[in-house]
């Protein structure tokens, strides 16, 4: 029998579950609104639906929408998981949603820029199409087996990225498991282990390198830069993201904001004149996006870290080095040359740790310049150690 009536709808003001019968209330939120809710035992498990708010939707219309709901589940329908169906994004929707709302949190540009774009590429032409909920390991493992043994790390991140994209499903009620979780562990073969150590060229045979970058075929982006992170032994992100705005040509300086930092603090790097010749070199590739190593094929991109290891291939040099093994090799350097390690770390912005840390607060920049300076010497044969023949910069178009 029901028990609530227009006059008693109005006459309520207690938050809270007001009962009508057969399982329909009208639901009182703390802060005055309310809504028509439906509760149900589907499959042995208790449903809420709501029906829409009121007076919107009137008692008589709940009642209405009510009994249509009563009439699926007695014809063995579930209205929850068919509203839920409707609603269904595909896996492409879902990983843009997902990359969209952890943007703000991850700390690294770089893996912001490359997240997505490693779906697009690997999952998206198998998966991107189907819904969430039609997806299953076996659909996984189509796009993981092909480069699970020849791309090791791109697998590596394509599991761990659609994963991240199936919890995200699993958080909003989309899906109830995770069809790259552990469950295809055993259909996946071992895949080689990671290397505990970046490669890096012996500081020695850095000279010669460069000097085969520069007299290569490579655009001027590319080996601009590549210069620049040798010269100044920074990350590669910091690099490729260097801006002129961040660059005083007249103080010799260039100051790296926190949030491009691995550690997020501002960091400053005297440059040496080799390495402000680099930059002279690279104003003829502005393109009115304030990168000082814009990408020659996206406008107003920087170069990605793929632009770099392609560098490295392309001069045989990818089985010896990779592009963060440059920082290891200005280390040893340091190391072999008597340089003070407290000049090493804040050099390479290391953070250090424990009390020597918590004691340490100067940056040492004027003590930096002249390393930067002597590495500097060193890199382009000038110091008289590298043995090498420095090529130079050659003026005009790429």
């Amino acid at each position: 029998m029901a028990k609530l009536t227009s006059t008693k709808i109005k006459a309520l003001d207690k938050p809270g579950m007001h009962g009508d019968g057969r399982g329909l209330y009208l639901q009182i939120a703390p802060k005055g609104s309310r809504a028509w809710v439906l509760r149900l035992t589907i499959d042995g498990r208790r449903r809420d639906i709501g029906l829409g708010g009121y007076p919107a939707v009137s008692l008589a219309k709940a009642r209405q929408l009510a009994d249509a709901q009563r009439a699926a589940v007695a014809d063995g329908r579930d209205p929850v998981a068919e509203k839920k169906r409707a609603a269904m994004p595909t896996f492409a929707e879902a990983a843009r949603l997902t990359h969209e709302i952890n943007r703000a949190r991850w700390k690294n540009a770089n893996h912001k820029a490359q997240w997505l774009g490693t779906l697009e590429r690997n999952a998206f032409p198998r998966i991107g199409k189907m819904a969430l909920d039609r997806i299953e390991r076996r659909d996984v493992l189509a796009v993981l087996t092909p480069i699970w043994t020849t791309k090791p790390e791109t697998a590596r991140r394509v599991r761990q990225r659609i994963r991240t994209v199936l919890k995200w499903g699993m958080a909003h009620g989309y899906i109830e498991h995770n069809a790259a979780g552990e469950a295809i562990d055993g259909a996946l073969p071992s895949m080689p282990r990671v290397k505990a150590h970046f490669r890096a060229l012996p500081y020695a045979d850095i000279p010669a390198a460069l000097d085969r970058f520069v007299a290569g075929q490579a655009s001027w982006a590319s080996k601009f830069c590549f210069r620049f992170l040798v010269l100044t032994a920074a990350r590669s992100g910091e690099a490729r993201g260097a801006r002129w705005s961040e660059i005083d040509m007249d103080a010799r300086t260039w100051t790296i904001p926190g949030d491009r930092m691995k550690a997020k603090v501002e960091h400053r790097v005297p440059l040496s004149e080799a390495a402000l010749e680099v930059l002279r070199e690279a104003r003829r590739l502005d393109d009115g996006s304030d990168l000082v190593f814009p990408s020659s094929t996206r406008r107003g991109c920087p170069l990605s870290d793929v632009t770099l290891t392609m560098l490295l291939r392309k001069y045989g040099l990818a089985d010896r080095a990779t592009v963060h093994g440059f920082r290891s090799s200005f280390r040893d350097w340091c190391a072999e040359t008597g340089q003070p390690r407290e000049l090493a770390e804040a050099a390479l912005a290391h953070v250090v740790g424990g009390v020597e840390g918590a004691y340490f607060r100067s940056d040492l920049f004027e003590r930096r310049r002249q390393l930067m300076n002597d590495w500097a010497a060193f890199v382009t044969g000038e110091g008289g150690e590298a043995g090498g023949n420095v090529i130079p910069f050659h003026r005009g178009h790429a």
